[in-house]
């Protein structure tokens, strides 16, 4: 199992994506239909972190996106759930037109989390993340212990994928060289990138896929290139064993895919299983016919995880 999915993974080749120009044509924009978010009852930053405050009332849920994305990724999910749940949704420094913070990007968005559990005293909050951010949902989760209720990623992982076997030395010159391939790019070919990435491994929808470059191409290209380097040179498969809450594993699956790198979606879900191994209070749903953004692709299967999940808290 383990040997195919390595010479064909989603995931690496959707970073890989990242850092390489397309030549594919831009076509007419249309009305965006991400764009026009919904008004939230409060804006504020932590650490340079943007933090858009929804609903009130029961159990708080940090909402976390993922690379180049900000918070409008997120809205059909605050749609769903701010009726019922107070949200944090927030936009990560770099990211949709917001300022880079100096230093190592990750580390810089796990302090900023934490000082946002800190200073609204959240009580048992449910960290969401997508990609990026689910990461950063798991490391949370290995940081703050009982501080929090549950966490959920989105396909994101621990360890970014084909690198777990990689000595240390290996994994930072892997992630020094991709982060500087994704440095070189000039807004045009970022622009053009995002577009070639979304369409061809983000989401299933060609018409989100445009509407949802133009969003992430908003992002500065060095602030995605310093992302870039500091996921790939993470590993927090060692933390694993002290997380206390329940982690929710969301891991899309789109047949046309599968298919084409030889890999089942079985054998998918074991894969990311085995790189969360240690992990106390795992749970993997499995979420079909969708790529990347499975929030986007099957929102309602996504929504029905997540309520579900929620549930069991």
């Amino acid at each position: 199992m383990k040997a195919p999915f390595k010479r064909a993974s989603i995931l690496f080749a959707l970073l890989f994506a990242a850092a390489v120009p397309s030549l594919a044509q831009e076509t007419p924009q249309q009305p965006n239909r991400f764009a026009t978010s919904i008004a939230a009852a409060e804006r504020f930053e932590v650490k340079g972190m943007l933090v858009e405050r929804y609903g009130s009332g029961g159990r708080p849920l940090v909402l976390i996106p993922g690379l180049a994305t900000g918070g409008w990724v997120w809205q059909e999910t605050v749609r769903e759930f701010s009726k019922d749940h107070t949200l944090y949704v927030v936009t990560l420094p770099g990211f949709d037109g917001r300022p880079a913070v100096a230093g190592n990007p990750f580390d810089a968005a796990r302090s900023a989390l934490t000082e946002l559990v800190a200073s609204r005293k959240l009580v048992k909050p449910v960290l969401v993340g997508h990609s990026v951010g689910g990461t950063l949902a798991i490391a949370l989760a290995q940081d703050l212990g009982d501080r929090i209720g549950g966490a959920v990623a989105i396909d994101g992982l621990s360890v970014f994928p084909r690198t777990e076997d990689m000595p240390p030395e290996q994994r930072a010159a892997m992630a020094d060289n991709m982060r500087q391939r994704m440095a070189s790019l000039n807004p045009q070919a970022f622009a053009s990138q995002q577009r070639q990435y979304m369409r061809t491994m983000g989401v299933t929808d060609m018409g989100k896929a445009d509407d949802l470059a133009r969003l992430t191409a908003r992002s500065d290209p060095q602030a995605v290139a310093a992302w870039i380097g500091a996921v790939l040179a993470l590993d927090l498969r060692p933390g694993l064993p002290k997380i206390r809450s329940p982690l929710l594993m969301l891991t899309p699956s789109y047949g046309p895919d599968n298919a084409g790198m030889g890999v089942s979606a079985p054998e998918k879900v074991a894969y990311y299983r085995e790189l969360m191994t240690g992990t106390p209070k795992l749970e993997v749903v499995f979420i079909d016919n969708a790529r990347h953004f499975a929030m986007l692709d099957q929102p309602q299967a996504v929504h029905d995880a997540l309520r579900q999940f929620l549930k069991t808290l």
